[in-house]
């Protein structure tokens, strides 16, 4: 299934501001925000928070890859092109284990 199709499947998000990617401490490492041309990237990762129940290890970034579809051969291509899916990568690769947290609006 394609980007687009993926996101039709997956829970709406008109109650966020945004959603941050913290670290065990609680920093904020990455920031999405509820803006025009994030708003795929939004619903994606909130699905995952949801999916994962807030955390966003490798199992859940193997997931989130897939869900960004076309997109990732892209990213791969043009590293810095594509934070969000970037973000999926160090997580798998690094083996890190984050937490997502959705910020109502």
């Amino acid at each position: 299934m394609s980007f687009q199709d993926n996101l039709a499947t997956l829970p709406a998000i008109d109650h966020l501001s945004g959603l941050d990617v913290c670290d065990t401490t609680g920093a904020v490492l990455h920031h999405i925000p509820a803006a025009p041309g994030k708003l795929g990237s939004l619903k994606l990762y909130h699905a995952l928070a949801q999916e994962f129940d807030g955390k966003l290890d490798s199992a859940a970034a193997e997931r989130g890859l897939e869900l960004f579809a076309e997109h990732v051969a892209d990213a791969e291509a043009n590293p810095g092109k594509h934070p969000n899916i970037d973000l999926l990568f160090k997580v798998r690769s690094e083996h890190l284990v984050l937490t997502l947290k959705p910020l109502t609006a």
